[in-house]
């Protein structure tokens, strides 16, 4: 199918592409080699042409598995992965430095089976050091040819001019969903206004939004048992409203993620979302919503159940949201 598509820097991508992440990390036990590759091959031929990964994910399985799952079909897609978070000897590593910059990527490119990835985000702000030189990093491995445009990945508007003062940045990558709205605080207008395409990373809220979390029964190694969203009285708070969510939906004629990805599209033309699943029916879902149009009404309705300061539980646990640079919500700072 031709979906409807959206500028990242030099690259024309599909509005809604594929997180990755899910194949390999963070959400208990990832899925045989043969399902990831029937997924990310089906998401091609739907016209998915922008793939996201990272160095993180899976300590560095994730790559190795688009190496050796899709590769052949290079041509068709525009290729995106991470640096500053890795695992080294088995533990998550926040290292912004110049050496390490480059370490991870020569060992992506060699994981990826090329040359050239297209858009090479930061995946974190290491606060031990400056902005400029870790850009700068990126900058050079732009020159030598390793890398076709540079992005961030959860940092603040103030980061981002900072680091445009630099190099142009073509994309941040944060979390937004109608569920958690941080990047309306200053991220999102800020890269409308320097031209920076903004990545909606768990535009479904980690699945919450597609009817995908009913409990705090988790898998063994999913990242949500740690989420305080996720879990307990918070949980069962968040439940009830994506109750009135899934109504508003099925009203609308659509499922839950149909609405929540139409919502995020169309909160502005330089948004690219990334939603990321196991399953190729609710990857077929995904990719009909991007001709799904959400209308004033539908907004409206939305935003009175997501109101602000309506979501109870915080985004991150206290050692997770120490690496995040984003802004904080109010309720959020009170927490």
């Amino acid at each position: 199918m031709t979906m409807p598509t959206r500028r990242i820097g030099p690259y024309t991508v599909s509005a809604i592409g594929l997180g990755c992440m899910n194949l390999s990390h963070a959400y208990g036990t990832p899925p045989s080699e043969a399902d990831a590759a029937a997924l990310l091959n089906r998401a091609l031929d739907l016209g998915v042409t922008f793939l996201d990964t990272a160095a993180l994910y899976g300590g560095g399985s994730n790559e190795a598995l688009i190496g050796r799952t899709v590769m052949h079909r290079r041509a068709e897609f525009t290729l995106a992965s991470k640096c500053v978070l890795d695992l080294v000897d088995g533990k998550r590593v926040l290292d912004g430095s110049p050496a390490a910059i480059a370490r991870t990527l020569d060992a992506a490119l060699v994981r990826l089976g090329t040359e050239h990835i297209d858009l090479y985000y930061m995946h974190r702000l290491d606060p031990d050091v400056p902005i400029e030189e870790s850009v700068g990093a990126l900058v050079r491995a732009k020159e030598a040819g390793k890398i076709g445009a540079i992005g961030l990945s959860e940092m603040s508007a103030d980061t981002l001019r900072r680091a445009q003062a630099v190099h142009p940045i073509a994309a941040m990558q944060t979390e937004y969903s109608p569920m958690v709205r941080n990047a309306e605080i200053a991220v999102l207008d800020a890269c409308r206004a320097q031209g920076t395409a903004f990545v909606a990373f768990s535009p479904l809220a980690r699945g919450m939004l597609a009817g995908g979390v009913t409990d705090d029964a988790y898998a063994a190694g999913d990242i949500r048992a740690m989420m305080p969203r996720f879990t307990g009285a918070n949980l069962a708070h968040n439940l009830g409203m994506f109750a009135r969510f899934q109504a508003l939906a099925e009203a609308a004629g659509r499922t839950p993620g149909q609405l929540a990805l139409g919502w995020v599209l169309a909160r502005g033309d330089h948004i690219v979302a990334i939603p990321g699943t196991r399953s190729i029916r609710h990857l077929e879902e995904n990719v009909a919503a991007a001709t799904m149009p959400v209308d004033d009404a539908l907004f409206a309705a939305i935003d009175a159940i997501y109101a602000p300061g309506a979501i109870a539980g915080v985004r991150y646990a206290p050692a997770m949201q120490a690496q995040i640079d984003t802004e904080l919500l109010p309720e959020e700072q009170a927490g």
